[in-house]
């Protein structure tokens, strides 16, 4: 990978749940375009230093931090001693997700609580706490919420995932209004069926093939189709789009 400054150069960004996925193809569009990139991680250290050492070696700036979205007071900490050890916050990438699948009628209340702590909770975890840094930004502050094509048109199977990303539209556009009057902007994308190992764990060879079938483009996205958007959404030409939810999902959903 190539750095090259695309209007990024000296901004800070935070990324969660970008050790591997659609976050770690973010983590590095960020910084090719001039990024310090802060990957977060719950659990795989050695996959976001792996992430970090590919930035630092393309002559990137990366440096790693470690916390649950669902936690809090974790979450508060680890967002103040980033702001401390950068120098600010400019870019949220709330990322971090799971998919706890399982039909409603035999779906427990540790799945559905486990799925909305995540996905939801932790979106606005790292919300709250980052606001006061992303509002010294202005016009650079930039939060990006990463929702799914499920969340728009439902799934079977997929309640709890479904209603959390639904629930992020309506924290993205919330928060846009929240904090448009000091320049910083609100989106999220809603990604169709990508190509992650996330997606594979879920999705049989059957499926899949049937799934294509009602995907206008024909194939399955990649993890680089989404970071391209989320880099164009935390860059200066994206200054004004604000609550607004970009698909990136081929023509499954129009």
């Amino acid at each position: 990978m190539a750095i090259v400054d695309s209007g990024l150069l000296g901004r800070v960004a935070l990324v969660t749940g970008a050790s591997r996925g659609i976050g770690r193809a973010v983590a590095i569009a960020l910084a090719k375009r001039g990024a310090k990139v802060i990957i977060n991680f719950a659990t795989r250290e050695d996959a976001a230093q792996a992430v970090a050492k590919e930035i630092t070696d393309a002559g990137g700036q990366a440096a790693v931090s470690g916390f649950d979205v669902g936690n809090s007071a974790a979450v508060t900490d680890a967002i103040k001693a980033i702001g401390k050890d950068h120098g600010g916050l400019d870019i949220l990438v709330n990322n971090a997700g799971v998919a706890v699948n399982g039909l409603l009628l035999r779906f427990s209340d540790e799945q559905w609580k486990k799925t909305l702590d995540t996905n939801l909770s932790g979106a606005f975890h790292c919300t709250r706490a980052a606001t006061s840094l992303l509002l010294r930004a202005k016009e650079n502050g930039r939060i990006i919420n990463m929702t799914s094509v499920v969340g728009e048109m439902g799934n079977a199977g997929q309640v709890a995932y479904a209603a959390s990303k639904a629930g992020m539209i309506g924290l993205t556009m919330a928060t846009a209004k929240e904090v448009a009057s000091r320049g910083v902007t609100v989106n999220a994308i809603s990604p169709g069926f990508i190509d992650t190992d996330m997606t594979s764990a879920h999705l049989p060879e059957a499926q899949r093939a049937k799934l294509l079938e009602g995907i206008p483009l024909g194939k399955i996205g990649s993890a680089e189709n989404v970071a391209d958007t989320a880099a164009f959404l935390a860059g200066p030409e994206a200054a004004y789009i604000t609550g607004q939810v970009i698909r990136v999902n081929g023509g499954l959903l129009m």
